[in-house]
């Protein structure tokens, strides 16, 4: 599994300057170590010095302990290493100090000068000394070219590899340092992301809520308020005039079996899984709101009503008018333009509008006369449903329409979905006038 940089900073446990307890038991063993083999090479250095071994094997032994404050301060380690090669002192410090600083944060310019002192002192050192042995006689038997190739190789070896071998490492763990900040920024985006789907689902929730709640109003709302007309109309004459009591009846009928058809339809798109309501072969698939959002959920929603054709169109609004006629309110229809096909979310949302406004004049000014206009313009459809002030004040309650004050709020969300505009307001004659204009293209 990746470590992330928050786990990371969680692990860093160590005592003083170390990350971990594992990194400060290493540098005091490499400095224990590197302190006995100072010690050990002191003991020539004090003699060839004239200085007591004690002193020399101290001052070994102090000056190899540096290699503990390595991971602290790599430069003064590798300065030390410097100083103390003429007396053929610190190999493993030395080699594990350039390492260090080759390793850590440090400018590439210091780790270069560094290298470079650390390698020309380790040459004039092997040089001295393999001159001295050609001197002294103990390398009679080579030739002159060896004092050169022995202290370039030497000088070489004991810069080279651990310098190569830090660089390498730093840049590792650098890299590493980076994919761990981006896996850590990688899961906080992945956290917000999941956030903001949340956030984005449940908004889509209550889009869909608000929807189908404005469906199910308009769908159920127009045929109920002509049922409870006809019903008060009943009441009136069925002592009076029992043929019209019988017509009304009739229309009540009627009119409650096209609530229940389109209830039905409305609860068919709502169902998924095996098919629609009442055999229908479209099938719904539940896809996530948080991946698609409203749109696609209306979206599906109008694809069932093109399939299987149950969705009101234009065509329907002469019947829509009659209807609001049989009900006893003057109505008249009158169209304006070439009718032509419209996209089905169009032609629904035109018909809903009239609808609502119809209903509307059924619930507050009964007996109202009322004038409906349908405009097929180029690049629009405009419709517009108008009354006049009720002919008697408070006509409108004997019928007792309840109103939940969402007819207009359900009309103008509709065509402000299309791209639309939507007035609605009273005329100067005391009546009210419901305007939209869709676009074609919507």
């Amino acid at each position: 599994m990746t470590t992330t940089g928050e786990d990371h900073t969680a692990t860093l446990t160590g005592p003083w300057w170390w990350a971990r307890w594992r990194s400060a038991v290493l540098d005091g063993s490499l400095a224990l170590v590197s302190a006995v083999e100072c010690a050990i090479e002191g003991y020539p250095f004090a003699d060839a010095a004239g200085l007591p071994v004690p002193a020399g094997m101290v001052f070994g032994a102090v000056a190899g302990s540096v290699l503990l404050f390595r991971r602290r301060w790599p430069i003064a380690v590798v300065l030390v290493s410097i100083a103390i090669t003429p007396a053929q002192m610190g190999f493993l410090m030395g080699l594990v100090g350039l390492y260090t600083l080759a390793a850590s944060e440090m400018p590439r310019r210091i780790i270069g000068a560094l290298a470079g002192m650390s390698m020309v002192g380790m040459l004039i050192v092997t040089y001295v000394r393999a001159h001295q042995g050609m001197v002294r006689g103990d390398l009679q038997m080579v030739g002159d070219w060896f004092v050169p190739f022995v202290s370039i190789t030497t000088s070489l070896g004991m810069t080279a590899p651990p310098i190569l071998l830090g660089l390498y490492v730093g840049a590792r763990r650098r890299l590493m340092e980076s994919l761990r900040e981006r896996a850590d920024s990688l899961e906080r985006e992945l956290q917000l992301l999941a956030e903001r789907a949340e956030e984005r689902a449940e908004w889509a929730r209550n889009e869909e809520r608000t929807r189908i709640a404005r469906e199910m109003h308009d769908v159920v709302a127009h045929r109920v308020s002509l049922m409870v007309v006809h019903a008060a109309a009943l009441q009136a004459v069925a002592r009076k005039d029992p043929e019209k009591a019988v017509k009304n009846a009739s229309l009540v009928g009627d009119m409650g079996r096209q609530a229940l058809t389109e209830l039905r339809e409305m609860l068919g798109v709502l169902r998924t899984g095996e098919g629609g309501y009442g055999g229908s072969s479209v099938r719904l698939q539940t896809v996530p709101l948080a991946a698609v959002g409203v749109a696609a959920a209306a979206a599906a929603s109008r694809a069932v009503d093109e399939e299987t054709g149950d969705g009101p169109c234009l065509d329907d609004l002469q019947e829509l008018v009659g209807q609001s006629a049989a009900a006893g309110m003057v109505v008249d229809l009158s169209v304006e333009g070439d009718a032509r096909g419209y996209a089905a979310a169009v032609e629904q949302t035109a018909y809903r509008v009239v609808q609502e406004a119809l209903t509307n004049v059924h619930k507050h000014a009964a007996g109202a006369k009322t004038r409906v206009r349908v405009a097929h313009r180029g690049a629009e459809i405009a419709m517009q449903v108008e009354n006049g002030p009720p002919p008697e004040p408070g006509a409108a309650s004997d019928a007792r329409l309840p109103s939940g004050g969402n007819g207009l709020v359900g009309m103008k969300e509709r065509v402000l979905g299309l791209g639309g505009v939507f007035v609605s307001g009273p005329t100067d004659a005391g009546g009210f006038r419901v305007s939209a204009v869709i676009p074609a293209e919507a």
